[in-house]
């Protein structure tokens, strides 16, 4: 509408309500006559018919043809000019006599069958209308029934009447066209005078706007239009006073602005100096974080490491009092320290998140066990509770999953005085390949105020300094949880009360595997048996009791010892009692007392208790129990305490499952000796033959030779290199569709693709994950033509008997033996001369790396990282696996050499630690003894 100009309006307003307004008169009139006319004729015909009717009935019934002509031929006479014919008919419808002999009497006739009207009735045709009246003798009606002698019709002719009506319709409408032409003359004339005057307004208006301000609008216009145009002139006169002022503030301003600039240029110049001083600060604060972490826990080692060994001779009570202190002190300045390192790591954006295959069960078990000496020494009920609706087997980072786990459930611990610290884990939302997960810590512990929550997640700040003073801690556990969630796409919160206990949260995105990672426990012969369970605290009675009845197990709860009593008196049916005690609650001789008791009914007695004393778990194993378990209660303890797995000494016994071996020849190609040997002890558990090479050279010959049903091909090798041998093989041989595995001990996402791109179908990353392995046979693979066992069927593990070396928690991050053990394929021999291998090639790989920073060679550099990398892969050297992982990482992004000197310093330092800790575990075994032939099954 807004599109519409002025002139238009005016026509809008003016002609068309004027036409529309005179068509609906000149219509309403023209019908209306068209009505009244037709009527008339209707009436006049009427007059003339109905007369006739009853003048005719004495001659009708006398039969005087005579009478009746001359009586109708005198009515079409005298109406004539609009009676075209009369006719008179019998009552059975025969003509009778007619005015004219020319007329059309069919016409006039009623249709065969068709009875005569009792009164007047019309037919309309286009011309004409016929009008038919019923002769009746009245005096010679029978009952009051009148029959009719015959009828009349008169022919009317409409020609007439139409004339006069198209004739009244024609100067009805040209009235109303006299009438718009008159409207169209004014309107222009009102255009002229008020849209014209308009338009050179909006002329000048727009040269006012294209900033000719002198543009004014001349001339004598009429009522308000003048009005405006005064308005107009009197507004351009106003923009170029006001045009004038902002010109002259423009050019005072241009003036301002050249001044301001120069000042800039000026802030720039010491801008960009402060900034270089401030890189220069974070580069020495960088150093100084490195250099002063090594210079600390190189003494502190020491100071751990000897205090280790003073323990271990004979001392009197005091003095091993006072070393178990220096100890703790010890461990908890390396984890201020480890946590500063985490944050500096984090803050520069230097953390970096693996990726492999774990156990969320396995790892949250590692945690809790842990923590539990924590919670034993403050009598503190730790429980935690894992549903089996939870997917267990993840890819991602088990290392700082737990790691948040045990800041959280610490700080909890660390809170509370007394009372119970709760871990739940639950599974918030499954997608097809990720899963969300959800840890809940909960503590009766101290709380938070409200004032104080705030500032929780900061940096080196904790509740208030008095806590900090009384409970300790650098103040970057929770900050560290925060940023290393966010790096798992999740959230974390909390939610307190001072005095009333806190309950933090947090959730993570892992993906999922259909590979299971852990072996599943014996619970077979579980299912159905009937078991006693004692357990005050209602989490722990709770988490426990999922985990029996998930075995099929019937759970009977007690509240107290007598309850016990009381139901194995009344029946025998039970075979287990499980007795959750907390020191402190229940007195340890009455304990005692009844086990003995219980023994008289033969049952099971197992005893949970949050302690880790040995004296406790002799003097109730001299009572009779048959096992003690150390709280928090893990499916794994549990289902050895039930299916008897435990003796009192805590030795446990298991058999090496029986493999199933997938008769098919594979090579595999790999220039590192221990890793080649590692991948052919892995792939001989699960096939029948394995065909090795050092190079890729090599392996094109043997590929020449013989067909293979799957290649592992390492990536980087001397004389030819995975990719070059990839395309040889690929092109040259028998093997052209025999699937090829990329294994590498280091693949960045790019590179990735870029190894798929160059024809791998698949890689494995270093360390060689079974589980892994099996699943890649199994795909890759035709397993289902050698046997029809399940995937799962092809992943079995072998566990040994040999007892594992004793290493404290701190040591783990050095050397985890269950993380050696593990990607041995839990062959103790073979992670022992993995172990060894490794030790000895340490310092020649630390001369090598040395002398490449030294002479600046980077590519010499990416060498030996690789190399290393690639040692480490298989062996259980967490810390020194990381940071060989993270700086190979960077030199491939292009990381200068000078901006990783902080990562080689830490890099030197776990080597050291190695080179120092790796002897201490190896003598700890009798390898004479324990060294297993690796080539047998």
């Amino acid at each position: 509408m807004h599109k519409i100009s002025l002139k238009d309006w005016v026509i809008l307003l003016t002609i068309i309500p004027t036409i529309l307004i005179g068509l609906s008169i000149a219509t309403y009139f023209s019908y209306s006559r068209y009505v009244e006319l037709n009527k008339f004729l209707d009436a006049q015909a009427q007059s003339i018919i109905e007369p006739l009717a009853i003048a005719s009935t004495d001659d009708l019934i006398n039969k005087d043809q005579q009478k009746l002509r001359h009586l109708i031929s005198f009515a079409h006479r005298s109406q004539s000019s609009i009676v075209k014919s009369i006719a008179i008919f019998t009552n059975d419808n025969q003509i009778f006599v007619t005015s004219s002999y020319h007329g059309d009497i069919d016409i006039m006739r009623l249709n065969a069958g068709e009875a005569i009207p009792t009164k007047t009735s019309k037919s309309d045709y286009d011309d004409y209308i016929v009008f038919r009246a019923p002769i009746i003798d009245e005096y010679n009606a029978v009952n009051s029934k009148i029959t009719p002698l015959g009828y009349i019709a008169i022919q009317i002719d409409r020609s007439k009447i139409q004339f006069i009506q198209q004739s009244e319709v024609l100067i009805a409408f040209a009235i109303v066209l006299f009438g718009i032409l008159i409207n169209f003359i004014f309107a222009s004339q009102l255009i002229k005078n008020v849209t014209s005057p308009i338009s050179s307004m909006v002329q000048v208006v727009d040269r006012i706007r294209e900033g000719k301000l002198e543009s004014r609008i001349s001339g004598q216009l009429i009522g308000e239009l003048n009005f405006l145009k005064k308005g107009v002139n009197s507004m351009a006169q106003s923009l170029g006073d006001y045009n004038d002022g902002m010109q002259r503030q423009i050019d005072q301003a241009t003036i301002d602005l050249r001044e301001s600039l120069e000042q800039f240029e000026l802030q720039n110049v010491e801008l960009n100096f402060s900034k270089r001083k401030a890189q220069d600060a974070n580069q020495v604060k960088s150093e100084f974080l490195a250099n002063m972490s090594h210079e600390l826990r190189t003494p502190l080692n020491g100071v751990i490491g000897f205090t280790r060994q003073v323990l271990k001779t004979p001392l009197t009570d005091t003095q091993r009092d006072y070393l178990y202190t220096i100890e703790r002190s010890a461990a908890n300045l390396l984890s201020i320290i480890n946590d500063i390192l985490d944050f500096s790591k984090l803050d520069a954006g230097k953390m970096v998140l693996e990726k492999i295959p774990y156990s969320l069960r396995e790892a949250t078990e590692e945690a809790i066990t842990l923590l539990a000496p924590s919670a034993h020494q403050k009598n503190i009920e730790l429980s935690f509770n894992i549903t089996s609706s939870v997917p267990d087997s993840l890819i991602g980072d088990a290392m700082r999953v737990k790691q948040i786990i045990i800041n959280l459930a610490s700080n909890a611990i660390k809170f509370t005085n007394n009372g119970s610290v709760n871990i739940d884990i639950k599974c918030e939302q499954v997608e097809q390949s990720k899963a969300l997960f959800k840890v809940q810590v909960v503590d009766t512990g101290v709380g938070i105020k409200s004032q104080q929550q705030d500032a929780l997640f900061e940096a080196f700040s904790q509740a208030d300094s008095s806590i900090t003073r009384l409970y300790g801690g650098s103040g970057l556990g929770l900050v560290i949880s925060k940023r290393l969630v966010t790096e798992m796409n999740g959230n974390i919160g909390f939610s307190s009360e001072e005095n009333k206990g806190s309950t933090f949260w947090f959730t993570f995105e892992s993906e999922l595997t259909p590979i299971p990672l852990i072996t599943q426990l014996q619970t077979a012969s579980l299912i159905g048996k009937k078991i006693l369970y004692l357990e005050p605290h209602m989490h722990s009675r709770m988490a426990t009791t999922h985990i029996m009845t998930d075995w099929g197990m019937d759970v009977s709860h007690v509240p107290s010892i007598e309850q016990i009593k009381d139901a194995l008196s009344q029946t025998h049916d039970y075979e287990h009692v499980l007795i959750g005690h907390d020191i402190g609650t229940i007195a340890l001789d009455e304990l005692k007392g009844s086990i003995r008791e219980f023994n008289k009914s033969n049952v099971s007695i197992h005893i949970a208790v949050n302690s880790n004393s040995p004296h406790i778990y002799e003097t109730l194993f001299a009572s009779g129990a048959s096992n003690c378990i150390s709280k928090p209660i893990t499916p794994t303890k549990l289902n050895k305490a039930l299916t008897h797995q435990d003796t009192p000494s805590n030795k446990v016994i298991e058999e090496n499952k029986i493999k199933n071996i997938i008769p098919i020849k594979v090579l595999a190609v790999d220039d590192n000796d221990a890793n080649l040997k590692l991948i052919k002890t892995l792939l001989l558990e699960q096939v029948a033959e394995v065909v090795t090479a050092t190079n890729g050279l090599e392996a094109v010959e043997l590929c020449k030779t013989e067909k293979y049903a799957l290649i592992f091909m390492d990536v980087q090798m001397p004389v030819m290199d995975g990719i070059t041998a990839l395309a040889e093989i690929k092109t040259k041989t028998f093997n052209e569709t025999t699937p090829i595995i990329a294994v590498t001990a280091h693949a960045l996402h790019g590179e990735k693709d870029k190894l798929m791109d160059k024809g791998f179908d698949f890689y494995m990353s270093k360390p060689i994950d079974e589980a892994i392995l099996g699943h890649t046979i199994y795909e890759y693979c035709d397993v289902t033509q050698f046997n029809e066992h399940s995937l799962e069927s092809i992943h079995t593990q072998v566990k040994n008997t040999t007892p594992e070396p004793v290493i404290d928690s701190y040591s783990t991050t050095i050397i985890d033996w269950k993380l050696a053990l593990k990607r041995a394929a839990n062959k103790e021999g073979l992670a022992i001369e993995m172990l060894e291998g490794l030790t000895k090639s340490l310092p020649i790989a630390k001369q090598q790396i040395s002398e490449a920073i030294t002479s600046l060679d980077t590519e010499q550099l990416k060498t030996h990282i690789h190399k290393l990398n690639g040692a480490c892969c298989y062996s259980g050297v967490p810390n020194l696996n990381k940071m060989a992982q993270q700086i190979e990482t960077s030199l491939k992004q292009d990381v200068s050499i000078e901006d990783l000197e902080p990562e080689f310093f830490e890099l030197f330092e776990h080597l050291d630690n190695v080179m120092s800790l790796a002897p201490q575990i190896l003598n700890s075994f009798n390898i004479a003894a324990v060294k297993l032939d690796t080539h047998k099954e």
